[in-house]
């Protein structure tokens, strides 16, 4: 699985080019290692960042965690570096979606030490929660994440289509309880109906604001069960686009297909383990 790249970008001569195929692509050894190893260390400089989130300030462990947390940076930055090098265009990579995840993954380390005075405007926790986002640099490696984010993609539109019919449910929804219910039960303005139809319909029922009115409790019966229903379909939108996919890389692959016809009365649906009809029963080819 070759990693993301700017398009129309391609392998320098000479050092270059070798150093490109490591750090680019996976089909030699180096390259396997070198996600692997990359991906160990992703792994482990987000498992520090929790556990320094954890530990005590005054328990003498800040000083491992700050060694180890520059040993990560220094890491990450040499592995920056080596990107731009072997690349044609190295402007493309650096603001591509993974040229920037890898940026913020060194920045906050040393924004840290170069302006001091950020501390007094910002808490320093908001540094290492930028320090989490490194973990957004697995979707590099590993296929199953550029799988399900062209699936998103595809689908865009008809999720798309489908918030914009939940968007005009909870908004005709929250207007009707505002008027059914009123400020005396805690509606006191659309909005505030719109957010208790939003919590309703993905059933998460907070319970800061519900109904006391029949008329209003039956609303609120009928969106709780109309939101079971809603929540299926970006699944499903999602998942048929996914097996899409997963069938035109096997006829690419020239793998058997997923679904077989049989020669004398035409049905199909057949998997390929499969031996006879299962309408006429005769044997397939």
């Amino acid at each position: 699985m070759n990693r993301p790249l700017p398009s129309n970008d391609a392998p320098l001569p000479g050092w270059r080019g070798a150093l490109y195929k490591v750090v680019y692509q996976s089909d030699t050894p180096a390259g396997v290692l070198f996600d692997k190893v990359l991906i160990a260390l992703i792994l482990a400089s987000v498992t520090v960042v929790v556990i320094d989130s954890v530990i005590a300030p005054d328990s003498g462990w800040g000083t491992v965690f700050e060694i180890a947390e520059w040993g990560f940076t220094l890491l990450f930055t040499v592995e920056y570096v080596l990107r731009l090098l072997c690349v044609r265009q190295p402007l493309r990579y650096a603001t591509s979606f993974f040229g920037i995840v890898d940026l913020i993954a060194i920045l906050p380390t040393y924004l840290a030490l170069l302006f001091p005075e950020l501390h007094a405007l910002i808490d320093v926790r908001v540094l290492r929660l930028l320090r989490v986002f490194r973990i957004f640099k697995l979707t590099a490696y590993l296929s199953e994440y550029q799988a399900l984010g062209e699936a998103l993609a595809a689908s865009s539109r008809k999720i798309l289509v489908f918030l914009s019919v939940v968007l005009m449910i909870v908004v005709v929804m929250g207007s009707v309880m505002y008027v059914v219910e009123g400020p005396a039960n805690g509606f006191t303005s659309i909005p505030v109906g719109i957010y208790w139809a939003i919590t309703t319909m993905t059933t998460v029922g907070f319970g800061d604001i519900t109904p006391r009115t029949g008329l209003g409790r039956l609303i609120s019966s009928m969106m709780m069960l109309l939101g079971w229903g809603t929540l299926a379909v970006p699944t499903g939108i999602v998942t048929s686009e996914m097996t899409l996919r997963r069938h035109r890389d096997e006829h690419r692959d020239g793998s058997p297909p997923a679904s077989r016809r049989c020669a004398r009365c035409d049905s199909d649906g057949h998997l390929p383990q499969a031996v006879y009809c299962h309408h006429c029963g005769v044997q397939l080819d």
